[in-house]
């Protein structure tokens, strides 16, 4: 362990044993402000996940559940939901996705290390849709969840939430399919008050880039004692940051060419970019409710957010190049060839009509030819844009009769995906070829009808058993639209079959040439991949809570549901809390729970360009369906099953110090990913013509229940409350230890690199330790964050002897860092906030890439081919260092409107 391991253990011991050791000079009387810190905002709070009891806190709760603030969350220098969960709760996982297809617009999250469709999120209790993406980019940004069909949380503005509550356990039975690695419930705020915020930020490096922009509003108003209403709006603009440097073939190419130097892409810059993508877009939220009576409540809540991104992907260079490389084991000359398109030229003159020695369809080699050079004559790089639109609302009404509480409600929501593209081109049109692409609209619409009912039940125990039931409908429908037709079709140009004339009218065979077919870089949605796919459900629960004894408290819930496309699912959890003592409880828990197939996941089909030693290879995704993925063996898929067990502890002595640690075990059976990618031959596309789309060379992949899968974990939460200088200072740590391994696989679908990332891709460590220290006008607040060893078999393989022929029995190994965080608030005129503050105050960076056979670095760029120095996927904290912000803020605490609009 290094010497920050052992300073970041030295420093939780030291608040623990703080608690037993007198401060003369901390210990005082009084109240403070309410602090900042995720524990303390749950410390002796209601929650309401994992239970249907309304008296359940934190510490007295059967099942570990995390209370999150909103100050957590708005702190931030984030706009982004994903990255402000990320950073406060060490189990939650997600990439930075630098140049990862649609996965940079739609960045899927991994809690416990499972991915993100086994995750539930919901909003005040009601689930959240899906994306409209299907995780298909095969690279270690999407590695946790390759496959998943998961919720886009970015479009939750922070500043709406009131809290976030985190169920670390599985919850199936009471909540239903998706709620295997845990739930996440966003609270929204319902009290009055008005408060808006504005924050600029920009990172250390590079001149200043990552401009970061963010301006939110919340207003709510009472009417009077009978309801609310609560509005939440946000705009956001990111530029983009730069983390690589030129890649060795644009070096190559402006000094043997210092007069189209001007003509790269992205001149003077790299010609490509690795680092966070540019971004802008506006978020929002309504809460309201009423009370039409006294027994009965009406209530609606939604969320509306657009956001657009623009990413660069992967340079094409215009001709062959060579420079120095190093390999890691010898320094050598290498280099690449220039992109396919650029190769040969496009011949134009097409056989005579009626000559039998040049066929029909055939074209003559001659002098008439288009060459792609006349359009990018310094090579080109497309950018992929990708513009996300969440619509999700929710009406319902609750009440209680007679003890009897009851809630219906119905919930619609819709997530589109609009992809396109400029700066690239459709090789297979030839001079026809656009540089603009529409690749279609990706939807994901969901239909949600729920009846909840509670009743408590007097039976002569040391509380009221609280009986539960309730019902569930709901539909799902997973939409594909068509795009341009140059951006999937096969042009004119696509496989030219050439003739030379030997004599005035005579011709003979010479050769052949091809074009892929589609835009380059990816592939918009063809007819025959256009579709519609519904799935409907309907299920029902009952479940059973209460304290046997004073000391001892207990639940239980069944849960059964029907699909129309696979059959059946039922499911159980059992759990309880046994004090030992007022300071001292025990609990434990075990749940079975599934995960249904989506139709998503059922029909996405996508083509996509990757980049493999420097060469193009076009990849296909198809569905289990299709005839090129049961070419190579696809079968349908079927639910994953899932068994949750947990056990843990509370120590809570009542003096400002509170302790839970819960260690935990998810076993996953017929985990639902990505087949490994298989290679096509010129042979499988003779034997199955659909293989044409991705060609001789390139790749297919298909959905698959391929795998199981086992997790080991514990979680460790403390909080102390004390006092510094007659302010309250608190302390928080929150430790996480999680690993998943392999336990069973079909060795023809998963291959070496799924295996090893699954388990290590990760920290198996990640640890949170934070201080609020709040003095007159002053606020302070300073977390250090550490992220334990991780590795990437996928993108950076180490082989056998580092040989090309080598088997691959690691990934690069990227070492443990700590980052810490820090800011200072002074509030002003009663309700005026100014913060300033850095996140990554030391500018730390994950290891650069090694230099390995499969990733050889240039010795003249210090980076791989592709111009990347540190890793792609950004690990667990990103590579774009640090970064400074500064947000002034102003709050009015309290609105309500006037009596007379008051009903």
């Amino acid at each position: 362990m290094s010497r920050r391991s052992n300073y970041l253990l030295g420093a939780a011991i030291s608040v623990v044993a703080s608690i037993t050791v007198p401060h003369t000079v901390l210990a005082q009387d009084g109240a403070g402000p309410a602090a900042n810190s995720a524990a303390l905002a749950g410390e002796g709070q209601i929650v309401v996940l994992g239970t249907r009891r309304a008296d359940r806190t934190v510490t007295d709760s059967a099942s570990p559940v995390d209370v999150i603030g909103a100050q957590d969350l708005v702190g931030q220098p984030s706009a982004d939901m994903v990255d402000a969960v990320k950073n406060v709760v060490p189990s939650f996982f997600v990439g930075q996705n630098t140049i990862s297809d649609a996965s940079t617009f739609v960045r899927s999250a991994s809690l416990r290390g499972l991915p993100g469709d086994q995750v539930l999120v919901m909003i005040n209790g009601k689930r959240f849709n899906r994306s409209s993406l299907v995780q298909v980019y095969a690279g270690g940004d999407t590695a946790l969840s390759f496959g998943s069909q998961g919720p886009d949380i970015s479009s939750i503005p922070s500043l709406a939430i009131a809290n976030l509550q985190v169920l670390r356990e599985g919850a199936t039975a009471q909540y239903g399919s998706d709620a295997i690695a845990g739930v996440l419930n966003f609270q929204l705020r319902s009290k009055p008050g008005f408060e808006m915020q504005a924050r600029y930020g920009q990172y250390y490096d590079n001149g200043g880039d990552g401009q970061s922009y963010q301006v939110s509003g919340n207003y709510g108003v009472d009417f009077g004692s009978r309801g609310f209403i609560n509005l939440t709006g946000e705009y956001n603009d990111n530029k983009q940051t730069s983390r690589g440097v030129q890649v060795p073939s644009a070096v190559y190419f402006a000094d043997k060419n210092p007069t189209l130097t001007d003509r790269l892409p992205n001149y003077p810059d790299p010609v490509q970019n690795w680092g966070s993508s540019p971004s802008h877009g506006y978020k929002l939220m309504l809460n309201a409710a009423y009370d039409v009576t006294d027994w009965a409540q009406l209530y609606v809540f939604g969320n509306y957010a657009n956001s657009k991104g623009d990413q660069s992907f992967q340079y094409r260079p215009v001709s062959d190049w060579e420079m120095e490389r190093d390999n890691g084991t010898d320094i050598a000359l290498g280099g690449g060839s220039a992109n396919s398109v650029f190769r040969h030229p496009i011949y134009l003159t097409p056989c005579p009509t009626g000559n039998a020695s040049c066929p029909e369809g055939g074209f003559v080699k001659d002098g008439n030819v288009y060459n792609f050079s006349t359009l990018y004559p310094a090579g080109f790089t497309p950018r992929f844009v990708g513009e996300t639109t969440e619509i999700y609302g929710t009406v319902g009404a609750k009440g209680e009769i007679d003890q009897l509480t009851w809630d219906l409600s119905g919930t619609w929501a819709r997530h589109k995906l609009d992809l396109s593209m400029y700066s690239s081109m459709a090789p297979s049109y030839g001079p026809s070829s656009q540089t603009e692409f529409e690749f279609g609209q990706l939807s994901q619409t969901e239909t949600n009808a729920n009846l909840d009912l509670t009743y408590p039940l007097e039976v002569g125990l040391a509380s009221p058993l609280t009986l539960s039931a309730g019902a569930e409908y709901r539909n799902e429908t997973y939409k594909a639209t068509e795009g341009d037709l140059q951006s999937y079709g096969v042009g004119p140009y696509g496989a030219q079959s050439l003739y030379v004339e030997t004599s005035p009218g005579g011709f003979a065979y010479d050769s052949s040439v091809t074009m892929f077919s589609g835009a380059s870089g990816y592939a918009g949605t063809s007819p025959q991949a256009a579709g519609k796919y519904s799935q409907n459900s309907y299920g029902g629960y009952v479940g059973i809570e209460g304290d046997l004894t004073e000391n001892l408290s207990f639940g239980a819930a069944g849960r059964y549901e029907h699909y129309d496309t696979f059959g059946d699912a039922t499911v159980g959890k059992v759990n309880a809390i046994y004090h030992l003592s007022p300071e001292f409880a025990i609990r434990a828990s075990y749940g079975t729970g599934f995960h249904a197939p989506s139709p998503g996941q059922n029909n996405v089909q996508v083509l996509t360009t990757a980049f493999i030693g420097g060469n193009q290879v076009q990849t296909g995704t198809y569905p289990v369906t299709s005839a090129a993925a049961q070419y190579f063996g696809a079968k349908s898929l079927s639910p994953e099953k899932a068994t949750n067990f947990g056990i843990g502890f509370v120590i809570d002595p009542g003096n400002g110090f509170t302790l839970t640690a819960d260690a935990y075990s998810i076993k996953v059976n017929n985990r639902i990913g990505l087949s490994q990618s298989f290679d096509v031959t010129a042979d499988d596309v003779a034997a199955e013509p659909i293989l044409a789309a991705v060609g001789a060379g390139g790749a297919v992949q298909y959905f698959t229940n391929g795998f199981d899968t086992k997790t080991v974990g514990v979680d460790v939460v403390a909080s102390y409350k004390t006092y510094l200088a007659g302010g309250p200072l608190n302390f928080t740590l929150a430790y996480n230890y999680n690993k998943s391994r392999v336990t069973d696989y079909d060795p023809n679908v998963v291959g070496k690199t799924q295996l090893i990332d699954i388990q290590y891709l990760a920290p198996n460590h990640r640890a949170n330790l934070s201080a609020n220290w709040q003095l007159g006008d002053f606020t302070f607040n300073v977390r250090e964050s550490y992220y334990g060893e991780w590795r990437n078999s996928n993108d950076y393989p180490i082989r056998e002897g580092n040989l090309a022929n080598g088997a691959i029995i690691d990934g690069q190994h990227f070492g443990e860092k700590f980052l810490t965080d820090i800011d200072v608030s002074y509030r002003f005129m009663d309700r005026y906030t100014l913060t300033v503050g850095a996140n990554n105050v030391f500018n730390t960076y994950p290891d650069k890439i090694m230099a390995t056979v499969n990733n050889p670095v240039y010795t003249a760029t210090g980076s791989l081919a592709n111009g990347s120095v540190y890793p792609r996927s950004g690990g667990p904290f990103g590579i774009n260092g640090g970064m400074w912000y500064v947000r002034l803020g102003v709050k009015y605490r309290s609105v309500e409107l006037p009596s007379q609009f008051v009903m």
